[in-house]
């Protein structure tokens, strides 16, 4: 429910705040005063687009805040974007800044930033704005499908959520797909090419990523190996043999290790430094055995040195060649062997197709149970559109739904119109092609109150939709506006005095100029003979006959 607006600097408004109640509310006054203009506004607050003429003129910002109560769907919507409702109401505001001739605007829910998306999915979980001769909501794609999904309820809305998941899953095998028979297709145009990829590929013998690298350290080796086995005889001669007649480094360790054994029956305490001694020497006859082990292994290998130089520079431009290092030429190489190999590429696409026909199929399966779904909602509406057109002066309407077959998507495979036909001998045709302006007030209306049910908790707001109707038609649109109040917060503008009598609430719009500016004032009109004096008004003038006219439609609804 909408509990309060605030408006500065809007339109004729230059500051304006009204409280509101639950039921039914009318705003009435005269032509020009500006009654439209908090519909406008609300219009506006919710992501309408409508820049710099809702700005007061002269006024370089202005502002509309509205206050909403809370309701089930507001608050899930609320967690879903880890918001906070405050003090179980929502409060939304929008507001405008002009500089330098460029208008700029910025929304707050609760006094944080939100964007237009966000208050574009708030929308239709708070208001539901409806105006005489609303063709172009009409013709809007996928509206009256929208529209019927709405009076449909649960049964239809359980069976959009698998009918999208299944939609996805089948537009992505369809994908990947399309992409395989687009590669599928390229591969023929080009197999000879991929063939004689393939064969350079195999015949380069590429099994390590890593061939390079291991190539590298054995040419390394083998390129000094002469310089290695110098430096494995002199560690050897050192450590073995000795330098010009002089004892070797194990002859000087043994030596010292020998006398340290001596020394150690002479005191108990030098045990220690000779078990140290007695370790170094077996560590350095283990050096001497594993350099003599490796000095075995070097080689100077000519041949093989040329074999690898000759490897190496092969790899190198293999890679140059292709643009690819060692390890993509492997993959790339067994990605071909894949698809050049016999039925390779084929058996892909085969899987391929299974998969999407069996998605499609799925697909299909859920868009038929949906149709169903939305058969029978359409058959309901049909009957209770048609009970609540008649008394609004359309006692020959008749309307269907018509539901055909479209391209698959995202909410199904139906393409939703509705039929009407007001007259006797006239053939059902689009609502939108030839029904008038009075007829489509009076349908909207009655489509509304069907859908009521289906949208309890968000405000309805007719602007207007009574213009051009007789007073007998317009006391049933009163009448339906009445009983639609008992569910819904219901507003409207109207000229009708038969309207507006029937309201809970009832504020009256005029306008007044002071010092040479023009203000639009709203006044709640809480007593009977202030309404009596509007009723008056509306119905042609302050006079006796009016008077009395107004008093018996109040006397009506007392």
């Amino acid at each position: 429910m909408l509990t309060g607006l605030r408006l500065e600097n809007i339109a004729l408004i230059e500051r304006l705040e009204l409280d509101f109640s639950s039921g039914f509310t009318v705003l009435t006054g005269e032509t020009g005063a500006g009654k439209s203009i908090l519909l406008d506004a609300l219009d506006a607050l919710l992501g309408g687009n409508a820049g710099v003429r809702l700005l007061r003129q002269g006024s370089s910002q202005g502002l509309i805040e509205a206050c909403f109560s809370l309701t089930p769907p507001l608050q899930a919507w609320l967690e879903q974007q880890e918001l906070e409702a405050d003090d179980g109401e929502v409060l939304l505001s929008r507001e405008w800044r002009l500089s330098e001739g460029r208008l700029s605007s910025r929304h707050r829910l609760n006094g944080v930033a939100v964007n237009k998306v966000q208050v574009q999915e708030l929308r239709p979980l708070l208001l539901d704005l409806t105006v005489q001769g609303q063709t172009q909501q009409l013709a809007r794609p996928g509206q009256q499908r929208r529209w019927l999904d709405r009076f449909g309820g649960e049964p239809v809305l359980e069976a959009l959520g698998p009918v999208a998941e299944a939609w996805q899953q089948w537009k992505a095998a369809a994908a990947a797909l399309e992409e395989a028979r687009a590669s599928w297709q390229q591969l023929q145009q080009e197999r000879e090419r991929q063939e004689q990829w393939l064969a350079d590929l195999e015949a380069a013998r590429l099994d390590d990523p890593h061939e390079r690298l291991r190539l590298q350290q054995e040419q390394d080796r083998l390129a000094h190996g002469v310089r290695l086995q110098e430096g494995v005889m002199v560690l050897m001669g050192r450590l073995v043999e000795g330098a010009e007649g002089a004892p070797s480094v194990l002859d000087h360790l043994a030596a010292c290790e020998q006398e340290l054994q001596t020394m150690q029956q002479l005191d108990g305490s030098v045990e220690t430094l000779s078990s140290t001694a007695a370790d170094a020497l077996a560590q350095l006859q283990d050096l001497v055995r594993e350099l003599d082990r490796y000095g075995a292994s070097l080689e100077s290998d000519p041949e093989r040195l040329a074999e690898l130089q000759e490897r190496m520079a092969e790899l190198k431009a293999l890679e140059r060649r292709h643009g690819m290092e060692l390890a993509e030429l492997i993959a790339q190489r067994d990605r071909l062997r894949e698809q050049l190999a016999p039925g390779g590429a084929e058996a892909s696409l085969e899987a391929l197709e299974a998969r999407e026909a069996k998605a499609r199929q799925q697909r299909d399966r859920l868009n038929g149970q949906l149709t169903a779904r939305r058969q029978s909602a359409a058959a309901a509406l049909e009957q209770q559109l048609m009970e609540a057109l008649r008394p609004m002066g359309l006692a020959n309407v008749r309307f269907a739904v018509q539901i055909e077959l479209a391209a698959a998507g995202a909410e199904g495979a139906d393409a939703v119109q509705f039929l009407f036909s007001a007259n006797p001998g006239q053939p059902l045709a689009p609502l939108a092609e030839v029904a008038s302006g009075g007829e489509m007030s009076r349908f909207l209306l009655a489509l509304k109150t069907c859908l009521a049910a289906a949208d309890q908790h968000v405000t309805l707001l007719f602007d207007e939709i009574d213009t051009g109707v007789s007073g007998r038609v317009s006391g049933a649109m009163a009448e339906l506006l009445r009983r639609l109040a008992r569910q819904r917060q219901v507003f409207c503008v109207t000229h009708q005095p038969l309207v507006a009598a029937a309201a809970d609430h009832h504020f009256r719009v005029s306008k007044q100029v002071v010092d040479g500016l023009t203000h639009t004032r709203v006044s709640p009109l809480r007593d009977t003979q202030a309404r009596q004096a509007e009723l008056a008004e509306l119905a042609g003038g302050d006079h006796s006959e009016a008077r009395s006219y107004a008093a018996s439609l109040l006397e009506q609804h007392t």
